[in-house]
């Protein structure tokens, strides 16, 4: 473990995502004035820094080991400190300049003890394209804002080119929606086949959970039924049917959620329908056959991996020749644009097993192509595994991500968004590439909060966003049986959300 104490009860996300970045194999815990005692004594073992901050400033002390373990009691010698004195500009630690100028310092003294660099520098927020954009908005030039990126932030040169080219395109694409009086919509299916080994989302395995289905389903009509009534006024731009896995619902199923949903709501507008099929063992042609009856558009057939033994050992139950055949069936029955995520970083995973990832994606030639970097989520299997095998095994370097890259662009796509997660294998990003008139509206829209998404289903979270930038957040209950039984209180909720937020 890596303990850091600071002496406020702030800037705790940022010292400990940071941290993490340059210790990706610690376990990185921050000790503040509020923690509770017992946690505290147990952190105090591993301390490793301690943050002073002050109106002018911060002072920063690495600490030795203990010489006779991390159980001796006593001082530690300080083993190097660092000073940072603030700007006249920036005094005031409640500023949004004292932050900004504190994540500065500390990311160079982090890069100036362990004598590296990240590529992302002090960004630590998933949205680094939000920056860019803001940038472009203003009226700055691209190279502008690359420079900006790269003096603020520390960014590298390659990641802020790649984020500055991402928002420009971004800016085109959402230019085509109806930012002011428009709105998405997010329908979650929680259920899948099995659990992923490096999966947090709310999910339920179907074996387990399906005498739930039917009755999920009900309540999902019944709430998207209030949703199509209470925003009949305003512009659908686009629908997204994630999960979990929506395709574990049978084609009857699909057939009865489907049929409810363009009954309540204009499709007239619509200009991307997404539902991930997602898991190749949940794909048949009857299912795609129903997708296709009403009007979907955009399919996601995610493999992750191309390699055999490593989807046995992260639980996907489909094989690489099942994820070739659930492809081409789409392609059989036409009129899919078809999107296909990998992840880089899954363990035992290097070089060469990537190289021949993309070669599977390249010969088969989806659509689109979304790039994950491995994140390790404390309530996934993976956080244990890791434990009783090793962070090591898990690696995703810069010449992994030139690989993904170098196979989108033999596909002819392009980036078109990009975001971070917490703990990201190497400390890269997620990209999605597509070819042109191929990018995922609904994709950029959950990154960049340009445009209200009512969300609906099981641990959903509807995000309403303002002409003055303001977002406010209204969730669905997580757990599907509560779910089921309080759906009348989940419509009320929206109900009073839509309401007095409207």
């Amino acid at each position: 473990m890596f303990a850091v104490e600071i002496g406020e009860s702030r800037f705790e996300y940022d010292v400990q995502a940071l941290v993490k970045a340059f210790y990706p194999q610690e376990n990185v815990r921050v000790i503040t004035p509020d923690m509770g005692q017992e946690k505290r004594e147990e952190a105090e073992k591993s301390l490793r820094l301690k943050i002073v901050l002050h109106q002018q400033g911060a002072n920063l002390f690495f600490l030795k080991p203990a010489a006779g373990g991390a159980e001796e009691k006593g001082e530690q010698a300080v083993e190097k400190s660092y000073v940072w004195k603030a700007e006249a500009e920036v005094e005031g630690k409640e500023s949004k300049a004292y932050k900004t100028e504190f994540k500065r310092f500390f990311y160079h003294t982090l890069a100036d003890y362990t004598q590296k660099t990240l590529p992302w520098g002090s960004l630590t927020g998933i949205r680094p394209t939000k920056i860019a954009m803001g940038l472009l908005e203003e009226g700055r030039s691209g190279a502008e804002a690359v420079s900006f990126l790269q003096d603020t932030y520390f960014v590298s040169r390659q990641k802020a080119a790649l984020g500055v080219e991402i928002a420009e395109r971004e800016k085109a694409l959402l230019s085509r929606l109806h930012s002011a009086d428009g709105y998405s919509l997010y329908i979650g299916i929680p259920f899948c086949p099995t659990t992923c080994l490096y999966c947090s989302f709310t999910s339920y395995p179907l074996c387990k959970f399906k005498r739930l289905v039917e009755s999920y389903i009900d309540c999902l009509i019944k709430e998207l039924q209030f949703v199509g009534g209470a925003y009949g006024n305003r512009v659908l731009d686009s629908v997204y049917i994630g999960g979990g896995t929506p395709t574990t619902l049978e084609p009857a199923q699909l057939d009865r959620l489907l049929t409810a949903l363009r009954a309540n709501f204009d499709f007239t507008t619509v200009q991307e329908f997404t539902v991930e099929a997602g898991r190749a063992d949940s794909i048949t042609k009857e299912k795609l056959n129903v997708l296709k009856k009403h009007g979907v558009g955009r399919i996601s057939i995610n493999p992750q991996t191309m390699n055999g033994e490593t989807l046995k050992l992260i639980g996907r139950q489909a094989t690489p020749e099942q994820v070739r055949e659930a492809f081409a069936m789409a392609r059989a029955v036409g009129g899919f644009h078809i999107n296909m995520d990998i992840i880089l970083g899954l363990p035992n995973e290097g070089e060469a097993d990537v190289a021949h990832t993309i070669e599977e994606i390249v010969a088969m030639k989806p659509d689109s192509l979304t790039v994950h970097s491995l994140a390790i989520k404390r309530a996934s299997a993976l956080s244990k595994w890791i434990v009783e095998n090793g962070v090591e095994t898990l690696k995703n370097t810069d010449r992994t991500m030139e690989i993904a890259a170098q196979g989108a662009e033999k596909l002819n796509m392009h980036p078109y968004y990009l975001y971070r997660q917490k703990n990201m294998s190497g400390n890269f990003e997620n990209v999605g590439y597509a070819t042109e008139g191929k990018e995922g509206i609904y994709n950029i829209l959950i990154m960049e909060e340009k445009q209200t998404i009512i969300a609906c289903g099981a641990g959903s979270i509807t995000k309403m966003v303002y002409p003055d930038g303001r977002i406010e957040r209204c969730e669905d209950v997580k757990d599907v049986s509560l779910y089921i039984e309080k759906i009348d209180e989940m419509i009320e909720r929206k109900r009073r959300f839509i309401l007095c937020l409207k």
